[in-house]
């Protein structure tokens, strides 16, 4: 509180001098503007969001069926995103550019059973998806598994995996080659597909012209060149080759709704530094297909029996 000594003179009749009085004068602070103040508390709630979104935890919305009935088209979701190692921004805000991204250490790595999301690495024949897409699904397959697929039953490394309670699968059996099956020319399809081994960081893999081509998209999007030459020679990054040695450690992903689901049996294996963070819990979940034109509909359309359901 700041304050002002003013000297005042004064005539007094009872004996005609004139007395020095001192007056004490207070200022009123000046108050910061209530809008300027506004501001900043705006704008350090939504610094400490972003910081929270980009190293610990993130909503999510289901858009499509492909983890049914374990998800569901409508829910959203919360995912840890600091347990596999959290990551800076992988795209500049509100836009589809890519951009260099550091990684963080890990806690812990993914497991065969975790409900994981992941930036999606692009269909089978392109190098990088142009967009950056979240995807989820569950992984099946850890760096150096055996996958293998019989009549709709998925073997690890031999032994049966079982079924999440909530997965669908369709009656019939697929029999034909589905041409859209990663390996390319694998002769695979949905329901019997394999065996392949989840490529672990230096897993030696031998390289001829018969396989070039299913392995040809895995090398490049490790960052090497590739190509035969007419004489029917396998050239890496200029160097006549054999084999290749794997610099990463990869994952196997497939949804819960096994026969409509874009997984790892379509575009291949998932890198490790793809994965985003694993799924938490539904904090909110309604029914997109139940019309919500007014208040009494909108509240039709909410799930409460899965708000705050813990994912398995």
């Amino acid at each position: 509180m700041e304050e002002q000594q003013i000297k005042q003179k004064e005539t007094l009749p009872e004996n005609g001098e004139a007395e020095d009085i001192k007056v004490t004068v207070t200022e009123k602070p000046k108050l910061k503007s209530k809008l300027i103040e506004y501001f900043e508390a705006v704008l350090f709630a939504l610094l400490v969001a972003a910081f929270l979104k980009i190293f610990f935890v993130e909503a999510y919305r289901i858009p499509t069926g492909s983890m049914m009935n374990t998800l569901l088209v409508g829910d959203f979701l919360l995912v840890n995103k600091i347990v596999y190692g959290a990551t800076t921004p992988r795209s500049i805000p509100f836009t589809q550019i890519r951009i260099p991204y550091f990684t963080f250490p890990t806690i812990q790595h993914p497991e065969r059973g975790d409900v994981v999301v992941f930036d999606y690495p692009g269909d089978i024949n392109v190098f990088q998806s142009k967009e950056v897409t979240n995807f989820i699904k569950r992984l099946v397959g850890e760096p150096g598994d055996s996958i293998k697929i019989v009549d709709k039953v998925l073997y690890v490394n031999g032994e049966v995996f079982p079924n999440h309670p909530d997965a669908l699968f369709s009656e019939s059996i697929e029999k034909s080659p589905n041409l859209g099956i990663f390996p390319p020319g694998s002769g695979w399809n949905n329901d019997n597909y394999g065996p392949i081994r989840v490529p672990q960081k230096d897993d030696i893999i031998k390289i001829t012209p018969d396989n070039m081509e299913a392995w040809k998209m895995f090398i490049m999007r490790e960052g090497h060149s590739i190509r035969l030459t007419a004489d029917n020679k396998v050239f890496i990054d200029e160097t006549e080759k054999s084999d290749y040695k794997v610099e990463k450690n990869y994952y196997f992903m497939m949804g819960d709704n096994r026969n409509n689901s874009s997984d790892s049996r379509y575009w291949g294996f998932l890198s490790e530094d793809r994965i985003i963070g694993e799924a938490l819990m539904i904090y909110w979940s309604w029914d997109p297909n139940i019309p919500y034109s007014n208040f009494g509909r909108l509240f039709d359309s909410i799930r409460w029996n899965r708000i705050a359901k813990i994912i398995h």
